[in-house]
Parts: C-alpha cells; structure tokens; sequence
C-alpha cells in the first residue's frame, strides 16, 4: 500500500469555499458497502435512511480561535497557530515564519482594545512546532480567529458557520466537518423519529487538513489528539451493541476516537469511560469493532481521512464513488456535501 494509492485529481472549482445554507441543503451521496449502490439525495433526506435505534454518535468539540498575529519582542511580525495544549497556559503551537522564532522569543499578542498577553518559546514540539508559555492563555480567546482550512481561501463572514450545533467543547483546531451539516430542526425529527444521540469529544488537530508527504503511509507521523468517552456513552453504546441497534459516527473523528477505546477494551471491543491522548492511524486492514455506518464529508487526497474512509468501505466501493461526485460536480472538504456510508 502506498499513499500514491490515495491520490486523485480534482478541479479547484469544486473546492467549497462558502457553506450552504441552509446547512442541512448540502448534497448526500448514500453508499451500500456490500453492493456499491449509491444514490444522491440532500442532507435533510438523511431520516429515511435511518430508523428508531439507531444511534448517532456526534463529536461535540468546539473549534478554538487558534490562529493569533504577534510581534517578537526583537523585531517581525509572526503567525500562531495553537495546535493543542500541553499542559496549563503552555501550548504545542505552529508559528511561521518559524525559522525566525527560537527558544526564549518573547511575542507579544496584542488585541484590538490594546490588551497584551505574552508567549514565550520553551522548546521544540513535533514537526517544528514551538512550545510556547502565554503569560494569560485566558486572554486568547478574544486575540485569536477560528483558523479556517488553507484550501478556504474566502475570509467567514460567521465564525460560527465553521461549527456544529451542537459544539461545547473547547479544544478543535478545525471543525468535525461532517457534523456541519445537521441543523436544530433536523435533529429534532431525528429524536422524535427515535433515533438516539450520544455525544463524545475529540478535539481535531493538524491531520485533517495536512496531507501524507511519505509515499509509505505507516511511516506518516500522526499528531496526537485528545478524546473523551463519558461514563454514560459507553454504557449506551455498549447496550446498542448487545441490542443489535446501530451504531452511526459523524464524521472521521468520532470513528478514530470509539475505535481506539475499542482497542483498548480487547478482543471484547467493550467500551469504558476514556480521556486521554490517541494517535489512532486508521488504514485499509483495520477491523472495525463499533462503526456499523459512517457520515462523513468527501476528503482530501493523500490525506489519512481518505485513508479511512478507504478502510471502512473498501477501495472498490470508494474510488468510484468520488469519481461519481466529481463528475456529478459535489463540493469537496470542510464546507462541501455529504457521504452516508452503510
């Protein structure tokens, strides 16, 4: 297996670059993993393709505003992007141009009512990230912008466009995109339909949008994310499981996070409450032990989302499916339409 394998052509103009609206009038491409059947419809349809039990497990992590402008204290100006946080007021931070930044830089960040708050460099992090030490991470929040996908190139005009609904928990450096779609309405008819909601957090880091560079995959170097599995969603799970109910994730984030709490279940695949650190690389080979369905957007080439789609539908039933998106003119990544996966 190579990443070359994972690779397509796409032409830009089907890279979207600004949401529909309403969010649930995005485009659905439900896929049969046993017979590669597929059919178009639109996102608000997706409630004739479930039925009562079947669970919906949703991401619930909020995009922070991770990208920050500051000025070294010796001079230049200088990008921040916070990947994740170490520990306390420290953070694992991208900064460019970073061959300018070194250990014990001082930045300032400054904001729009003159409000300063100080990094300080400690340290190198994974793939030339910088260690910073804010003097006031508190005061981030209202210094920093939700860091949109480079592939976006139109500014939001509603930084809350580039959330879900649901989204309460801080940490995301990019949206669970495959959420973006639901709206509060369509989740109430899924609720009265009896379809049943489990929320879980993983907060998304670089690899949703950064591509394999190695041509052997098992070589990428995946960034590690954090994720929590409450006491009171294993046990749901675990019951639809023994019920024979399915089990449906949104989007990529939620498969890779139940998956590693699975692994770490045993050969059972049993889950129990989970918060810690995963690095879970999912490629064609893997055995699923909870996904039974997945809705997920159309992904990047060369990227380790494709590969996981790859590895939960098969090569055969994928690859003509996005050549059918293209030709059928489908919006692609963060802001673009839908997949179901059954």
């Amino acid at each position: 297996m190579k990443t070359s394998d994972f690779d397509y052509e796409l032409d830009p103009k089907l890279i979207a670059q600004i949401p529909i609206e309403p969010r649930d009038r995005s485009r659905l491409m439900v896929v049969s993993r046993t017979e590669g059947r597929l059919q178009h419809c639109f996102f608000c349809d997706i409630d004739s393709f479930l039925e009562p039990g079947d669970v919906l497990v949703f991401n619930d992590s909020r995009v922070i505003p991770a990208r920050l402008h500051g000025r070294k204290e010796s001079g230049g100006v200088v990008e921040l992007l916070l990947i994740r946080r170490v520990e306390g007021n420290v953070w694992e931070t991208l900064v460019r141009p970073g061959r300018r930044v070194r250990v014990g830089d001082r930045i300032e960040i400054t904001a729009d009512d003159g409000d300063s708050t100080y990094g300080e460099v400690l340290g190198m992090g994974e793939g030339g990230a910088r260690i910073l030490q804010f003097s006031d991470d508190a005061m981030l929040e209202k210094r920093g912008q939700v860091p949109l996908p480079p592939y976006i190139r139109v500014p939001a005009s509603d930084p809350e466009r580039y959330q879900t609904v649901y989204a309460r928990e801080k940490g995301s450096v990019a949206a669970p995109t495959a959420g973006l779609h639901f709206t509060p309405e369509l989740l109430q008819r899924l609720d009265e339909k009896g379809v049943e909601f489990v929320f879980v957090t993983l907060h998304v880091g670089l690899d949703s949008f950064r591509p394999v560079r190695v041509e052997d995959p098992g070589s990428h170097p995946m960034h590690k994310e954090y994720g929590e599995v409450t006491e009171e969603a294993a046990r749901r799970l675990n019951l639809a499981r023994v019920e024979g109910r399915r089990v449906i994730c949104v989007g990529t984030t939620t498969v890779r996070l139940l998956e590693e709490v699975a692994m770490v279940g045993g050969e059972s695949g049993r889950l129990e409450p989970f918060n810690g650190w995963t690095r879970l690389f999912i490629m064609p080979g893997f055995r699923f032990r909870v996904a039974d369905a997945l809705i997920t957007n159309f992904h990047l080439p060369r990227s380790t989302l494709l590969m996981l789609v790859t590895a939960f539908a098969g090569k055969d039933v994928i690859d003509p499916c996005y050549r059918e998106a293209i030709s059928q003119d489908y919006r692609f990544y963060s802001f673009g339409d839908a997949m179901l996966i059954m």
